[in-house]
Parts: structure tokens; sequence; C-alpha cells
């Protein structure tokens, strides 16, 4: 049975660091008008974000501070965040005051060779914002990282992109018919992306969802790791086994979710993935 989702607060009474990005969150940039989302995402004056998360482990090298941004293009059938696909979702946050939060923990990161993760949601749907934070942050003297699905990046210039110490491409599958089964939407752009990386040597992990019965084809896990492989870039490879922890998001926000009765991936589907992508060349975990 649809639920509807419970009221939000106002934007104001949320705060802006949250314990966890499962968190649910919606309706918080609804009162913006459409004219300032307009400029906000022309200037990146503005970004609108899920929250700030401190302390991640596996969100880049060391110690990190994450940012999550809200919107997205792609509508992947395992995504654990579906709160995060819509950008008025999120908290209008002026740029100044992400700089501020960045700041804040700066000498830190620093010291623990650690660093700031933008992520999403997906941050290239904010593209000025991302790339004035970036900035912002390699001023400061802090690694940078992207977690992205790679199709807007276009929208950044080469000398944007030397702001981010670490492009985290999340692959989804290799072929244009798998990425559509998948996401709704092909690929070509992930993949010109990725070439473009490794033409400007841009260090690149790649991760890639194992959800039994979707993204566990042999043919796909091989192509995917041929393909990384061959960049060049790829610094490591990370099998992320799928979870149910997002579930309940979708139940509240009405959506059809196709992977209800979807398990986890065994020990031996995930040690067969890992080993997949090893064959290739690549440094998976």
């Amino acid at each position: 049975m649809e639920v509807a989702p419970a009221p939000a607060p106002a934007p104001e009474s949320v705060s802006l660091e949250a314990k966890s990005p499962f968190e649910m969150r919606v309706h918080l940039g609804e009162g913006v008008p459409e004219t300032d989302v307009k400029s906000a995402l022309k200037t990146g004056d503005l970004g609108f974000l899920h929250s700030f998360t401190t302390g991640s482990a596996v969100d880049g090298p060391g110690m990190r501070l994450v940012a999550w941004t809200t919107a997205c293009m792609f509508r992947c059938q395992y995504c654990h965040n579906p709160d995060t696909w819509t950008l008025k979702n999120g908290i209008p946050v002026p740029l100044g005051r992400a700089i501020e939060e960045v700041q804040k923990y700066a000498t830190g990161l620093i010291a623990m060779k650690g660093g700031f993760t933008l992520s999403g949601g997906e941050p290239l749907m904010q593209d000025r914002f991302a790339a004035r934070l970036f900035a912002a942050a390699k001023k400061m003297g802090v690694h940078t990282a992207i977690e992205t699905n790679g199709y807007y990046a276009e929208r950044l210039t080469d000398e944007e992109l030397r702001n981010i110490d670490l492009v985290i491409l999340d692959m989804k599958a290799f072929t244009r018919t798998h990425h559509e089964l998948v996401t709704g939407i092909g690929n070509a752009d992930v993949l010109e992306f990725c070439n473009r990386l490794a033409e400007l040597k841009r260090p690149m992990w790649l991760r890639y969802v194992l959800v039994p019965g979707l993204t566990d084809i042999p043919e796909e896990m091989e192509a995917v790791a041929d393909f990384g492989a061959s960049l060049g870039v790829v610094e490591r490879a990370e099998i992320l086994p799928f979870h149910q922890m997002g579930r309940y998001k979708w139940e509240r926000l009405g959506l059809n979710y196709k992977l209800e009765d979807t398990e986890g991936p065994a020990k031996e589907g995930i040690d067969k993935a890992v080993a997949i992508f090893r064959e290739a060349g690549l440094d998976a975990a």
C-alpha cells in the first residue's frame, strides 16, 4: 500500500549534519522559488544538499567529510536513497555555508590524510555548485573526491577536473541495453567520461553494485572489468554487495520497488565478482 511521506520540518530546523546518509529527508527545498532554483543551478551560489556526514572511511582515502547532494537523472533499481532523486528534497545551502562546513574540518582532514567527498544523488546535476566547492576545498589544501555516475561530466572543464583529486565512478553496467535495464538511461556519456579521465591521467576508483539476478552477470562484470583495466588510471575496484537499507524509503515515497524480495549476494557470489575484476588486472575488493 502506498504510504505518503510524513510532513517535513522547515529547512532551517534541520541539521546540516546527519548521523547517516540513509536518513529520510524530503520537501526541504520546496519553498525556494523556481527562478531562484534556476539561478542557483546556473551560478552555483546555492546548492541543495541531503546532508553532510563525518568520519567516513569508505568514500575515498583516509577519513572523509562527505556532502550528499540531491537530484539524479538515473533511476537505479537498487538505489538506497531515492529521496535524493529530487532536487527540492534537499536543504538549500548557500555556497559560502558549504565552504564553511569544509573549512571547519579542513585541519583534521589534512592531518588524517583524508579529505572531502561530494556524493549524491548525482553531484554533477549541480555542476556549478560542485565546481566552486571543489575549488574552495583545494585552496584549503584538502584532498577532494567526487562520487558520480559520470553522465553529466562534460559540464566540467579540464581545469575544473584538476580540482578533483579522485573520481569514484559508479559503473552500473557496460552494455547500453543492460545499463538501460538497471538505470533507465544509456551509458555512452559515462564511457566517454572514463576515456576522458584516462586521457587526462586523472585517478579513478570504480564501484560496481552486485545485485543477484540483476548485475551479477559474468559477461557484464567481465566487460566492466576489462574496460576499467584498459583505462590505465583505475587505482582500485570496489564490489559493493546489494543491501536493503533503503527499502523503507521506497515504501514511504510510494515507489515501485522491483527488488523488494531480493536478498544480498552470498559470499561465494561476491568472491566470484572480485575474482573477475582481479583477473582483468585491477586491485579489487
